[in-house]
This record gives structure tokens, C-alpha cells and sequence, in this order.
């Protein structure tokens, strides 16, 4: 477990289902994605524990749970090696700069040298300057010259079925 002043990390467990939909709700609603989160703790269960394609750290902040860090496994062809995805990092608002948001990314770190991953990375919205402002201090880049591509939905459908 690591600890900062007051705030505690650990892997979630499948008791923790209810607590990290609510942070999934909450940060989608933060980026304004409400509408757009489906997510159950049915589904999270099967994709977290049953089939554990990610996983969940959790932050505790004074007794009470107040962000998480959901991520998962990548791989480097240039590299030749494993990295860390980093899918959502959220802490509340109320303990925002106490120190929880950079315990948990200093956890992931930690967790991608021990496992001897050669990256951890993730995205950020360009609106999100609060949160560009912290990766920037922890001496994180952005990859400027790269985009994003999704498939979901009708057009995912579409080209499997194609």
C-alpha cells in the first residue's frame, strides 16, 4: 500500500464494482460524456475480474474513497516490450492537490518498472488544462504528432462485418 499524507492506494477488489461506476460516472461527467457512459457493474465485473483485461487502483483519502486509475497492458513494437495504458485517472475535486492524483500515477509508474514495462501513457482532453498542467510538472510529453483513431459502435459493426 502507498501512502501520501492521508491518502491510501490499493488494487481494487470486486467489492469495489459500485464505488468505481461511481468514479466512472463522475469523471464522465466532468467531461461533459455523461449521455455516454453504458458501463454496469455487471459489465465491469465480467471485464475487471471475470475476464481481468484491466485493472483498478484506488485512492482513500482520510477514510473515504476519492479517485481511481483504471489501466491495462499495451505493447511497444518499437520497444519490443509491454507498457501501461493509463484509461482514466480521476480524483474528486474536493482533494484535488492534496497530493492523491500524483500518488497514484507514481504508483503506475512503479508498477510499469517492476513489471518491466517500457512506457506508461494515456490521453488527455485538450480542454483539460488543469489536469495538462499536472502531466506537465510530473515532466510528462504529449505527443503532438500523433491522433487518435476509434472505431465503435455501427462503424466497428461494419468494418467486422465487412
Amino acid at each position: 500500500m502507498q501512502t501520501v499524507p492521508d491518502c491510501e492506494l490499493r488494487l481494487a477488489t470486486i467489492d469495489d464494482i459500485p464505488t468505481i461506476l461511481t468514479f466512472i460516472r463522475e469523471l464522465a461527467d466532468y467531461e461533459h460524456m455523461l449521455n455516454q457512459v453504458v458501463a454496469t457493474e455487471e459489465s465491469l465485473r465480467y471485464w475487471l475480474f471475470d475476464q481481468r483485461k484491466a485493472e483498478v487502483l484506488l485512492a482513500t483519502w482520510r477514510d473515504e474513497p476519492v479517485g481511481f486509475a483504471l489501466f491495462f497492458h499495451n505493447f511497444s513494437t518499437f520497444l519490443g516490450k509491454a507498457g501501461i495504458y493509463l484509461e482514466d485517472l480521476y480524483v474528486r475535486r474536493h482533494v484535488r492537490g492534496t497530493g492523491c492524483g500524483k500518488a497514484l500515477l507514481r504508483k503506475l509508474a512503479q508498477i510499469a518498472v517492476e513489471r518491466g514495462c517500457g512506457r506508461l501513457e494515456w490521453n488527455c482532453l485538450d480542454w483539460n488544462q488543469p489536469s495538462i498542467e499536472f502531466y506537465l510538472s510530473l515532466d510528462a510529453h504529449p505527443m503532438d504528432d500523433w491522433t487518435l483513431y476509434r472505431l465503435t459502435g455501427d462503424a466497428l459493426n461494419n468494418l467486422a462485418n465487412s
